[in-house]
């Protein structure tokens, strides 16, 4: 067995944001790591929006990153650790707009080790060295410079190594040109390793330590150390030199802390906190991220703490010693991983859990009455400043990157009845999270609709000249009447625009110049400038029946199959060709291309036929209207559309244009084909059924590029993105008839016909594969069934720390009473009113975070969603220190009545570590038939937390703990009917099958089961042979499973034809002990057959079909948000032919973190019968001399691997 790995979506969690002038212009940009790749992106100065401008695979895992700029150069570059034991440096080339090796630098083994460079990078502010280190011990530095011909050079590493020491965060120190300094934050373990009483753990000190590069000497000395009394879990470089005093920011718990060398003392302010804050009292405050703003003038921190809050930090120096920290509230947003601020007024927040958010800073928050706290403030040791959070005032949200981070739950099905599959997939962490519903296409934003006063049946947008930059009229063709419109700031009709009225249009388009032209079945009329018209009218009895039009030809077909050629001469005279050509067949279609820059017309008309072939005839001078080649079509075409796209043939990359022929077939098919722009030859077809109704093409602007709307039960849109072919539906209504529209609100936009409307459309998030619906929850959902019958959605949240609604408002009126009582009989009404507005404060959860509780405290709810509407149809809250992990939905055959019930598993006052709850329960839950009330039916209180649940033949499989128990429903409570008590640890997922249950262990893999319903038993037959810390379950078939396990491989476990589930057990332990099991398990083993490394905690697995008529494959989500899926080869040469191209990409494609592919691949257990996909799809994106060689070797030619890499998506895919 072989499967084909393939990503649906990338990664979306961000686990590092960087921003620097990468490209050598004046924009910045920013990088961000997202685990496997490095993404980069850039924010238009004038909308605020952010544009990705490439996405890279890295099949390493990126750990750090850091851009660092030679002194006097204008650009960045990137500094990436990883796992591959090499320090790799990367500059982006904006011509081929890809990221390339500069510098690699082998120093350790590969992986992430605690002993091997790479988690930690920081760079001399000024770009003369950076340092690379690990967890622990090894300190490497590198020194940057450049050679004569202005290259970057990197010198061998100097060692800062120190053993037992643990590394906690390192910084470059802003010194101006001194020798470089860098920071460190350490803790020397040796003591406590060996005092065999513990004691000296529990006194060990952090350490911030100064490590000098004496450029002179060519090596690292450690200048400086001092203990630290709090512990510190960041640092933040303050700028130096002539911008400021230099030394490092410690961000400790609790406190702010400011360090330099020589006599400046240490400056400590503690960390403001919330006024009347819910929190648990004993929770200490932490920053968690910071971003650094600097000009040639100033510079300020903006730190954020871990409950969002971002305090701006400024330092006031006199001089040159720091003699005072001042820290005041900036604003709330959620908590982020990376904070970065540009120069040009936007700060980015890698969110932890959640969409990013590009925020535009409206005011450095100087001349607000917010109060400014001060390290010279009189506190109290332990005591802190208190601030009132509020809602955004120095901050504006200008746009957001969708984040599915982390994916808790999912499911695939077609609930709205749309023909494709949804996803449904349950998102997020906490107040943050919510229910998404995915489907494949783009995303429509409508900008007008406007009704008509008919149905029309054709719309075109004109210009009035050529050099104009936006179109001024929208042309709409009804049975009887052509209606034009002109574009400004309102749509009006217009009556001079030299167009006739009173008869339908077949086509018009701008023609040289300044002049326009209209074809409708009596005749062409050619409007000038000065609105002068000239009309050519066809022969009596006869009429146009189709056209192709463009700026300089006119192409007509007349009844009888009669083609006619017009062509623009050098006065703006519209001459016809002194002969006509008589076609085989009726003409059904006919298209032209535009017209190439420098030249006087399109080459080529491609003609439709009813005889199903599509015909391309020259229009040159030289042998014009001579038929050029042909080619035979399975169904009768219905429209044509030539456009030139740059290279999806052989060169991706490079800027050489292809010519490309879409054929719009009478049975919903596309087919795209490459026009050979010499000969007019059409070669390498490409297929793909695209709805129930026949294909209509439009020409449309993209990206400032050609594109191919096409209309058939669902509008597609073909296009180009990242020098990458895309063909993606629009998620939107049917369209009859569409026009590209380009106005100064929407210069890339569309404007299309539905029934007797006219919509403008714009398409914003291109290269997007799916597009969201989000429907917010209140806390981390952890399960997610579909109720059969309906397709409710049943989903149960829990979270650990949280308070229920009641006990916030509890807590809140407690708090208001003591706020009353504590104050003296002066300030009684002042604190009753201030209780009052205390109580009536509403600060959105999703925003401001949920007050955290002790540890223990949990919360939790079970809701009924509509899987359409997004409405709750129903919700049940639970008692605090109540979780709910599990749920089900099922009927039962005792009942007799087949009526459908929802049980939940819930755990009591439950601890993580070590893993203890004082009970559980499984609460009966009746539902109502139409899926959108739930009846409390009985509660059964359990000794351990019911972790997993699965329907299985009329009753109920629950595994608690250790313990797999099959219940039935009683009157007044469940019934437990049988068990098995042979699990080893815990039971994560179960699945079942005819008589089988799969029951997958938290660190021991999968176990068959066999239900013996004479006997009444569940016996394991067979289990695996590796330990495997399972995570999520899938049936293949009777034999096989999938399972996945939360370091991120994926395993297709199948048994063996020789085992035999019928197994007896042996409850007397008689029978002989070298039978009684292999491996310390079962006496079978089931037999691994595939294993891959995916590079993400994988938390759900399923087997589906993602397209109508499509074959099953396996689809995994994972924690880091990236959805992907497993593809099986159907034929021996299909295997053998991705092999060989995966065997070439490795050679010819190396990694950009040097980590060696195939050891990537098999991080655990080494790759068995998966090959690379996202490696194989790279072959598209290599420049042609690499291409060649790739097909030499295999035998075929470039057209036919990229035509085999796409079909293999399409098959099963998008």
């Amino acid at each position: 067995m072989f499967l084909y790995l393939l990503s649906l979506q990338k990664a979306t969690a961000i686990t590092q944001a960087v921003h620097g002038n990468f490209s050598g212009t004046k924009q910045q940009e920013i990088a961000v790591a997202r685990g496997k790749t490095i993404d980069l992106y850039r924010i238009d100065p004038t909308t605020g929006k952010l544009h990705s401008m490439l996405s890279v695979d890295f099949f390493g895992l990126v750990r750090s990153l850091t851009p660092f700029r030679l002194t006097g150069s204008n650009k960045d570059f990137l500094m990436v650790g990883s796992d591959s034991g090499r320090v790799v440096i990367l500059e982006y080339n904006p011509a081929k707009n890809e990221l390339e090796k500069v510098h690699q630098e082998t120093f350790g083994k590969s992986g992430c080790r605690r002993i091997v460079p790479g988690q930690y990078i920081a760079a001399d502010p000024k770009g003369r060295a950076a340092m690379i280190a690990a967890v622990e011990k090894q300190k490497l530095v590198y020194i940057l410079n450049r050679d004569a011909s202005a290259r970057l050079t990197i010198s061998s590493p100097l060692e800062a190594h120190k053993s037992h020491t643990i590394v906690f965060h390192i910084v470059g120190v802003d010194v101006g040109f001194e020798n470089p300094m860098f920071a460190t934050l350490e803790l020397d373990y040796e003591e406590a390793d060996n005092d065999p009483t513990g004691e000296a753990a529990q006194v060990a000190q952090q350490m911030l330590t100064f490590y000098e590069l004496d450029l002179g000497l060519n090596h690292v000395v450690r200048k400086y150390s001092e203990p630290l009394e709090d512990t510190a879990n960041f640092l933040i470089a303050v700028p130096g030199g002539s911008d400021g005093p230099s030394g490092v920011l410690v961000c400790c718990e609790n406190y702010l802390l400011y360090k330099n060398f020589g006599d400046q003392p240490d400056i400590r302010c503690p960390i403001p906190r919330r006024k009347n804050d819910l929190d648990d009292a004993e929770r200490s405050m932490l920053f968690v991220c910071s971003a650094t703003h600097r000009t040639k003038h100033m510079y300020f921190f903006l730190i954020q703490t871990e409950q969002g809050d971002i305090f701006k930090v400024t330092l006031e120096t006199e001089d040159e010693m720091v003699n005072e920290i001042r820290i005041k509230y900036f604003d709330t947003v959620p908590v982020a991983t990376s904070m970065t601020v540009l120069k040009t007024g936007f700060l980015f927040c890698a969110s932890e859990y959640g969409n990013h958010l590009l925020y535009q800073i409206a005011h450095l928050g100087d001349d607000d009455e917010e109060p400014e706290f001060s390290s010279k403030m009189p506190l109290e040791e332990g005591e802190t400043f208190f601030f009132a959070p509020r809602p955004l005032k120095n901050l504006v949200l200008v746009d957001e990157l969708e984040s599915l981070s982390p994916i808790m739950a999912s499911q695939i099905a077609d609930l709205a009845g749309e023909d494709t599959p949804q996803l449904y997939l349950a998102c997020g962490r906490g107040p943050r999270s919510s229910l998404r519903v995915l489907r494949h296409g783009l995303e429509v934003t409508e900008m007008a609709v406007s009704e008509l006063p008919g149905n029309p049946n054709a719309v075109w947008t004109v210009k009035t000249t050529a050099s104009e930059e936006f179109d001024s009229y929208i042309v709409v063709s009804f049975t009887n009447a052509t209606l034009v419109l002109s574009i400004g700031d309102t749509v009006e009709e217009v009556t001079d625009s030299g167009f006739l009225g009173t008869t339908p249009t077949l086509a018009c388009s701008i023609l040289g110049e300044d002049a326009l032209v209209q074809v409708y079945p009596e005749g062409i009329r050619h409007i000038r400038a000065d609105k002068r018209v000239n009309e050519w009218r066809t022969p009596a009895k006869r009429y146009i029946t189709k056209c192709a039009i463009n700026d300089r030809q006119v192409v007509i077909s007349l009844t009888g199959g009669e083609i006619v050629y017009f062509e623009m001469d050098p006065s703006g005279q519209l001459n016809e060709y002194t002969e006509r050509k008589e076609m085989s067949a009726d003409v059904v279609c006919m298209s032209l291309g535009s017209v190439p820059p420098g030249e006087q017309r399109c080459r080529f008309l491609a003609v439709g036929l009813a005889d199903q072939t599509v015909r391309i005839i020259s229009l040159d001078p030289s042998d014009t209207l001579q038929p050029l080649s042909m080619q035979a079509l399975p169904a009768p075409p219905e429209s044509l559309c030539i456009v030139e796209m740059s290279g999806t043939g052989e060169d991706a990359v490079s800027t050489a244009k292809g010519l490309f022929l879409s054929i719009g077939l009478l049975n919903g098919v596309l087919l795209r084909t490459s026009l050979d722009a010499v000969t007019g030859d059409l070669s390498d077809t490409r297929t793909r059924y695209l709805g129930t109704r026949p294909v209509k093409l439009f020409r449309v602007k993209m990206q400032s590029s050609e594109s191919v709307l096409a209309v058939s039960s669902r509008s597609w849109l073909a296009y180009m993105y990242q020098s990458r072919f895309h063909l993606a539906p629009l998620s939107y209504d049917v369209l009859e008839h569409a026009s590209g529209f380009s106005s100064e609100q929407c210069p890339e936009g569309i404007v299309a016909i539905a029934a007797n409307t006219l919509r403008i459309l714009s398409l914003e998030k291109l290269g997007v594969i799916f597009n969201q619906v989000a429907t917010p929850l209140q806390f981390t959902p952890r399960k997610l069934v579909v109720h059969p019958p309906t397709g409710t959605l049943v989903i149960v949240e829990s979270d650990h720390r949280a308070f229920t609604e009641t006990s916030k408002m509890q807590r809140k009126q407690l708090m208001a009473e003591e706020m009353v009582q504590a104050a003296n009989e002066q300030e009684q009404e002042e604190a009753a009113r201030a209780a009052e507005a205390f109580l009536k404060e509403e600060l959105p959860e999703a925003i401001f975070g949920a007050p955290k509780a002790g540890p223990g405290m949990w919360a939790s709810c079970l809701r009924l969603m509509h899987p359409t509407q997004g409405r709750t149809l129903d919700l049940v809250q639970f008692d605090q220190n109540e979780a709910a992990f599990s749920v089900a939905v099922c009927q039962f055959a005792a009942r007799g009545d087949m009526e459908w019930y929802v049980v939940v598993g819930t755990a009591r006052d439950l601890t993580l570590s070590p893993r203890t709850c004082s009970g559980g329960s499984l609460i009966l839950f009746r539902m109502t038939p139409d899926g959108t009330k739930l009846e409390h039916v009985h509660t059964t209180q359990t000794d351990e937390a019911p972790t997993a649940m699965e329907p299985f033949q009329g009753r109920l499989l629950v595994g608690m703990g250790r313990l797999l128990r099959l219940y039935d429903v009683g009157k007044k409570k469940m019934l437990r009917k049988c068990e098995n008590k042979h699990i080893p640890t815990l039971i994560v997922d179960i699945r079942s099958m005819g008589n089988r249950v799969y029951v997958s262990d938290v660190q021991e893999g999968v176990h068959f089961v066999r239900y013996k319903a004479a006997e009444n038993q569940l016996i394991i037959f067979a289990d695996e042979t590796l330990p495997r810390w399972s995570t999520a379950l899938a049936i293949l078939d009777y034999n096989t499973v999938a399972a996945a396990d939360k370091f991120g491989n994926i395993a297709i476990v199948r048994l063996p034809s020789d085992v035999s589930d019928e197994v007896d057990e042996d409850p007397s332990g008689s029978k002989a002990i070298w039978e009684r099991g292999l491996l310390s398990g079962a006496s079978q083993k089931a037999q691994l057959i595939c294993h891959v490394y995916v590079g993400e905690t994988i938390h759900t697995l399923h087997r589906a079909a993602l397209i109508p008529g499509g074959s099953e494959l396996i689809v995994f989500t994972t924690l880091s948000g990236s959805i992907g899926m497993l593809l099986p080869f159907t034929s021996k040469e299909d295997i053998d032919f991705f092999q060989h191209l995966e065997m070439h990409m490795r050679a010819e494609l190396p990694s950009l973190a040097g980590r060696d592919h195939l050891s990537f691949r098999s991080y655990y257990v080494p790759a068995k019968g998966a090959i690379d996909g996202d490696l194989c799809e790279l072959y598209n994106s290599l420049d042609s001399g690499k291409k060649k060689t790739i097909v030499d070797d295999l035998d075929r030619t470039p057209n036919e691997v990229s035509k085999k890499l796409e079909d293999m998506r399409t098959r099963y895919a998008f």
